[in-house]
């Protein structure tokens, strides 16, 4: 992939919350913003199928702060089967109420969270013809500069928005310059086997505030 093609975006926001999955009751998020969810944002931003996107670097902006919060949750899961069966026109599923259904529980959310993330895209085989990097290459960049969205760009929770902005070639990036060992964060998910998705997870590695996954291990 050539460096032309890649982007810089400064995403920042009050609050983030990127919840680590070994934590079954209440949510603890992990310290940074993980991979998955920084291609999340993009993609809200812009997501074709004829591309994929990949992130190169996370710099991270601002101290790491943690704070606590007491948020209502909705406690039962509405069933994969279910959602089909009111589909199919089966009048006999069970809804959920969410007024009659909710519960408190404890949050522990990042705080004042300011990142920038360098990515790149790949064209997918279902790339047609006229699905060319310089195409999407310009219609990101267009986006990001005038701030257009699919839809609202978050940090993990919908309630979380993400404000972001082009950083242009000339753009000056401040880290916290903090060096920290952040232990297996969550990468992405493999969907190559659409019946069985698997986590994947990397050791992040914090070096003078940048997390490099150019070279990094992916572990399944």
């Amino acid at each position: 992939m050539r460096l032309g093609y890649g982007i810089k975006i400064e995403v920042w926001g009050e609050y983030a919350l990127f919840t680590r999955p070994e934590m079954k009751v209440e949510r603890v998020s992990y310290d940074v913003i993980t991979p998955s969810a920084a291609r999340g944002i993009i993609e809200a931003i812009y997501f074709k199928p004829a591309i994929h996107w990949i992130i190169d670097r996370i710099h991270v902006c601002n101290p790491i702060m943690f704070t606590n919060v007491r948020r209502n949750e909705v406690k039962s899961k509405l069933m994969s089967g279910n959602a089909k069966s009111a589909m199919n026109g089966n009048a006999n599923v069970i809804p959920i109420y969410t007024a009659s259904d909710i519960q408190q529980r404890a949050s522990m959310i990042l705080k004042n969270v300011r990142y920038v993330i360098e990515a790149h895209f790949e064209l997918t085989d279902k790339a047609g013809e006229d699905d060319t990097e310089e195409k999407h290459y310009n219609i990101v960049m267009r986006r990001l500069r005038n701030g257009q969205y699919f839809h609202q760009p978050c940090f993990g929770c919908r309630e979380f928005p993400a404000n972001f902005k082009l950083l242009e070639d000339n753009g000056v990036i401040t880290t916290c310059n903090e060096n920290r060992d952040l232990g297996y964060v969550l990468y992405d998910m493999d969907y190559s086997d659409k019946e069985d998705i698997r986590p994947m997870f990397f050791r992040a590695h914090l070096k003078d505030g940048v997390i490099d996954l150019k070279d990094c291990e992916v572990v399944r």
